[in-house]
């Protein structure tokens, strides 16, 4: 086994209402419980020196869930990211979002952007929010950005490439996620940094979010480091840049 560690862990939040149905509670239930293991996650994630932790909180697709739970969902993203805060300003935590913040309600939108500005300065470790994020309709947005810029005269077709892309992304400041970790028992990846995820390695899990410890972390962290990530190489090229 290695103690080789992701730079970069994305996880998808799943099961929460399946868990929550299990226990004979209601959907919101899981949701709020879901909030308090997202917080122990950043802080585990913190606390193992991972530089970058993405967590899967709102999807585009999520949109179309009936609106007392958009509601319920726009409020504890709001509160996540006004209660903590503090601590990531302690922890030297810099919070991020990806996706369409301007599409979220405005009371839940300023509650993060007050956190976004009061740790923009932090830099042991970022926390990306994905809010109303979907890889699709980031691509769809980054291509309506080139085509305005190609049209101007400020971009040539051939100056089109992956890098040019991406810096239309809003995950354009991001790494790319070296292991996706998904509770729920689903998989696959639910338009989560599809094209970003390229060559991250997969880790799935059958415990439902409100489940999630930092033992299952642990897991999803040593089997990341027994796989051999050889990017189209072959093991001998490996082994002999060892």
């Amino acid at each position: 086994m290695t103690d080789r560690l992701p730079q970069h862990i994305a996880i998808i939040m799943d099961g929460n209402g399946r868990w929550a149905r299990s226990q004979d509670l209601p959907r919101g239930a899981g949701h709020e419980r879901g909030v308090k293991v997202a917080e122990h996650a950043y802080r585990a994630c913190h606390e193992r020196r991972v530089p970058h932790l993405t967590l899967y909180a709102f999807s585009y697709s999520n949109w179309r869930r009936p609106d007392e739970e958009v509601t319920m969902l726009m409020r504890l993203c709001g509160e996540f990211a006004e209660t903590n805060r503090d601590e990531l300003v302690e922890r030297n935590i810099r919070m991020r979002v990806i996706g369409d913040l301007e599409e979220l309600p405005t009371p839940t939108r300023h509650r993060i952007e007050g956190t976004l500005e009061a740790t923009e300065a932090c830099r042991s470790m970022t926390l990306t929010l994905a809010l109303g994020y979907g890889c699709r309709n980031d691509l769809v947005g980054a291509v309506r950005a080139i085509a305005a810029h190609a049209q101007a005269g400020l971009l040539l077709p051939e100056e089109i490439d992956e890098d040019s892309i991406r810096s239309f992304m809003t995950t354009s400041e991001l790494p790319d996620p070296d292991l996706i970790i998904r509770t729920g028992g689903e998989k696959r990846l639910s338009d989560f940094l599809l094209f970003e995820s390229a060559m991250s390695e997969l880790y799935f899990s059958h415990t439902m979010w409100p489940e999630f410890t930092e033992e299952i972390l642990d897991k999803a962290i040593s089997a990341y480091g027994r796989r051999q990530r050889r990017f189209g190489r072959t093991p001998e090229q490996l082994a002999a840049e060892a």
